[in-house]
């Protein structure tokens, strides 16, 4: 009996993770996008941040590149580990520069945590080759 479960709950669990993973694609492709656009909230923001508006064009252009990888099933930990590394700036940067709600970026932050666990095999792999 528990070799038919196995399976089925395999399956599901490979089926979310794609969700998740498309969801945090299209939500990175639009922020990234956005900065890349130079949408004047944006452009105010990373002002305020006061490192230049080449960090914005860097910012966006990463991520883009970070949602493309998640897409990508064999460098879907690639990506996942570099949308990690932005939502830390992000978070650091909301708390201590801009004072706004770090919440979204948490958000992003814990769903593509979950994305490099499920990968970590990906991980482990790219850690060997180096």
């Amino acid at each position: 009996m528990s070799t038919i479960v196995e399976p089925a709950r395999r399956r599901w669990t490979s089926a979310a993770l794609w969700v998740v993973r498309g969801l945090l694609a299209l939500a990175f492709v639009a922020a990234g996008g956005a900065k890349l656009y130079g949408v004047p909230m944006l452009v105010e923001e990373f002002q305020h941040i006061g490192l230049g508006q080449w960090f914005r064009y860097a910012t966006g252009g990463l991520e883009i590149m970070g949602a493309i990888l998640l897409l990508w099933p064999q460098k879907a930990a690639l990506g996942a580990l570099l949308l990690i590394c932005i939502m830390i700036g992000a978070v650091i940067t909301h708390l201590f520069v801009i004072c706004g709600s770090p919440a979204p970026a948490i958000v992003l932050l814990v769903l593509n945590a979950i994305v490099a666990y499920a990968k970590r095999d990906q991980i482990a792999w790219f850690a060997e080759t180096l």
